[in-house]
């Protein structure tokens, strides 16, 4: 039986949904912001499902907001980790939780380390819907790559789908120190809400799952001293 989205997640889905999502996100970005062009949407999307096996569910690797606020159809959740990668504030935000004149950040997995987070299962009669709507939210604006590795479900293998940052990205601005990147978390605020939102919310649901993220939880005390000292 699948997982009963909240009113948030809903929200989401229904933005995803529209039939003018494509149209409305290419009106939205600022001048010379690159997007990907619609061959090369419909092309990542193709190349990866040629190695999906129609009849078998979808497993999806979720480490930001895909924990708190999935939009996804899917029928059930599994702590995991994925070795290869971390969580990274990495990528600028000019539109969802963050202006040109005051950008926000947003998480990418970044090479290196590993990855503690939440597989979600897709339900196989639902994968052909729910990756479309899935390729909306993470490949319209190009700064993503999909591609499939291996998730450890208490210490099982699963083959997962994972949304990797593209390096090669204008908006990719890898390692910042912890001060600069709490005070871009702290001025970010866009048409989705503020990037201090995001933040806020994938720390809280590390910790109900019972997640520790040292990183995150060193950026925790960065963002708050600067929200004091403002």
């Amino acid at each position: 039986m699948p997982i009963e989205l909240d009113p948030g997640a809903l929200g989401m889905r229904e933005r995803l949904s529209h039939a003018d999502f494509l149209v409305n996100a290419r009106a939205s970005a600022p001048d010379g912001f690159r997007m990907r062009t619609h061959a090369d949407f419909e092309g990542t999307l193709e190349r990866i499902m040629r190695s999906h096996r129609p009849g078998d569910p979808l497993h999806v690797f979720a480490y930001g907001s895909l924990m708190w606020n999935p939009a996804l159809v899917h029928d059930a959740q599994f702590r995991a980790r994925i070795h290869g990668w971390h969580r990274s504030f990495c990528i600028r935000s000019f539109v969802g939780r963050g202006t040109p004149e005051c950008p926000g950040l947003m998480l990418a997995l970044d090479k290196g380390g590993s990855c503690n987070g939440m597989l979600l299962r897709i339900p196989a009669s639902n994968v052909s819907e729910e990756v479309a709507l899935l390729w909306r939210r993470e490949m319209t604006w190009g700064t993503y790559d999909a591609r499939w590795t291996t998730a450890l479900v208490d210490a099982v293998p699963m083959r997962a789908l994972v949304f990797i940052v593209d390096r090669r990205h204008e908006r990719y601005v890898g390692r910042l120190p912890v001060q600069e990147t709490a005070r871009l978390i702290n001025c970010g605020r866009g048409a989705l809400g503020t990037s201090r939102e995001y933040f806020d919310a994938t720390l809280r649901k590390l910790g109900e799952l019972g997640i520790r993220d040292v990183a995150m939880e060193r950026l925790h005390d960065a963002v708050h001293i600067g929200t004091l000292a403002r």
